[in-house]
């Protein structure tokens, strides 16, 4: 997985197996930096930045890839966990951003997702193409241009230190 950005709590990476191909749309994670089981046990000041995060990074990812060739609609956010209930580290936190093409080929635009059991199914998965290096790169660079925008900035959040 591309790291795309580092914050104080969280890594944003480029899925290395995504759910949603490239050309769909694109899949983006987020994941706290130290394993945490569910959303309840993020402090307030993690939860703020989770927010924010999922918002710079959901209007970076849908203006970099409308640039580069992809009709971005609309972003999906999932909290979701269930393929790793089972497993003896059990699921832990951690955000989808799924971009939803409108000329989407696969997943459908203004329809649900549709993501089959990975270790059930990994044949639907073998062929759907990651985030180029040069999206991850102008993602990365968008970001950092986000960020220094008044309106997400920590007195704008209500963070202190």
């Amino acid at each position: 997985m591309a790291v795309i950005h580092e914050s104080g709590s969280f890594i944003v990476l480029s899925a290395e197996t995504p759910l949603v191909d490239r050309n769909d749309g694109g899949h983006i994670i987020i994941e706290p930096r130290v394993k945490i089981s569910t959303r309840q046990d993020l402090s307030a000041k993690q939860a703020i930045e989770l927010m924010r995060l999922t918002i710079i990074v959901g209007a970076a990812m849908e203006k970099v890839m409308n640039q580069n060739g992809v009709d971005i609609g609309r972003i999906n956010y999932q909290d979701n966990g269930n393929w790793s209930v089972f497993k003896p580290q059990g699921a832990h936190l951690h955000y989808h951003l799924y971009g939803r093409a409108k000329s989407a080929k696969i997943q459908k635009y203004g329809q649900t997702l549709s993501m089959p059991h990975i270790e059930e199914n990994p044949e639907y998965y073998k062929e759907l193409k990651a985030l180029s290096d040069e999206d991850v790169s102008e993602i990365r660079n968008e970001i950092e241009l986000l960020l220094k925008e008044k309106r997400f900035s920590d007195e704008s959040w209500g963070i202190t230190n």
